[in-house]
């Protein structure tokens, strides 16, 4: 892959990403990575894991800490399109970033309206992708005020959804239960997704061990990130019943990372396009995305990939080693 700069400061054979995210202990190694291997165009915030004014304070926090102070940080939509606004802190904690001392962002919030921002960089930057990490309003909102830019975006790599079990209930998981009509709206914009859902996102997981090579790395990034992986390893070691030495032993899902490492690193996935519905009415199964699996249905031609497998080790190693360059 050629790194050559750019007129623009861009550097040339990567791509093009707006990072639509709800920081979110996970997000921040997605942020990482794309400041790692990506030209990241800007950050937008959504409500999905605290309230909005937490959640863009993280990824101001997140932009400082992998140098991207010169790119825009957006603040975006404060309320779901529908669902219920239930930040569900257990894994996040109330700030959305709780483990390390809570700190004031260097980087400058961008006063620009977060959709408008999607739709004048996806109009000045035909191709770029949108990184998705947490529902989906920004994105639908931005469908629904110009279709024409599902045609101009390469496509969106999301994390979300799930061919087969939840997290937030059986059905559904966090990010397209939070807003399911903008997920529906999004999945039905013939728009191309990759969709990292709970199936495969649950096999990068990350233990005691991944916060001490973070630990022996020294720079600010990398110590920052080892306190959040204690805070968020503890709390599935908590869940998992896990006391006293093993509790470091309990894996803990790195969901947002592998929407990133999708688009940078395909040679790690293993994926099968489907037709793929989201559940807007279900009692039970709000949020849920109905995937068609049936074998004898050719879905040749849908938009929309689904993830399926990750080499979950070299996926840890190449986390790992990107907080080192």
């Amino acid at each position: 892959m050629s790194n050559q700069l750019s007129g623009n400061g861009a550097v040339s054979g990567r791509h093009n990403v707006i990072i639509d995210c709800d920081p979110g202990h996970d997000d921040v190694f997605a942020i990482g990575l794309a400041a790692s291997f990506c030209n990241v165009l800007g950050i937008t915030s959504v409500v999905g894991n605290s309230i909005i004014e937490n959640i863009t304070t993280n990824a101001l926090i997140a932009a400082d800490l992998f140098g991207l102070q010169n790119v825009p940080v957006v603040m975006g939509a404060k309320t779901p399109l529908s669902g219920n606004i239930d930040h569900v802190t257990q894994a996040h904690g109330a700030s959305g970033l709780d483990g390390p001392a809570r700190r004031e962002p260097r980087t400058k919030l961008d006063s620009r309206d977060a959709v408008d921002f999607i739709l004048e960089t996806c109009r000045s930057t035909e191709g770029a992708w949108i990184v998705a990490i947490g529902p989906l309003t920004n994105i639908a909102l931005a469908i629904r005020t110009d279709r024409t830019i599902v045609d101009k975006i390469a496509g969106i790599s999301l994390m979300g959804g799930s061919i087969t079990h939840g997290n937030v209930t059986a059905a559904a998981e966090y990010n397209i239960w939070f807003d399911p009509q903008a997920a529906a709206e999004v999945f039905d914009s013939g728009a191309r997704i990759k969709m990292c859902g709970l199936d495969l996102t649950d096999q990068l997981t990350v233990t005691g061990k991944f916060a001490a090579e973070l630990l022996a790395i020294p720079t600010d990034a990398s110590q920052f990130c080892a306190e959040l992986i204690d805070y968020y390893q503890g709390y599935a070691a908590k869940i998992a019943g896990v006391t006293g030495p093993d509790a470091l032993l309990v894996g803990a899902p790195l969901h947002d990372p592998c929407a990133v490492l999708a688009l940078t690193h395909p040679e790690l996935f293993t994926s099968e396009r489907m037709s793929v519905k989201v559940e807007t009415t279900g009692t039970h199964t709000l949020g849920m995305t109905l995937a068609d699996t049936r074998p004898w249905e050719d879905h040749s031609n849908s938009a929309i990939e689904v993830m399926q497998t990750i080499k979950a080790n070299e996926a840890r190693q190449i986390i790992v080693n990107s907080f080192k360059s």
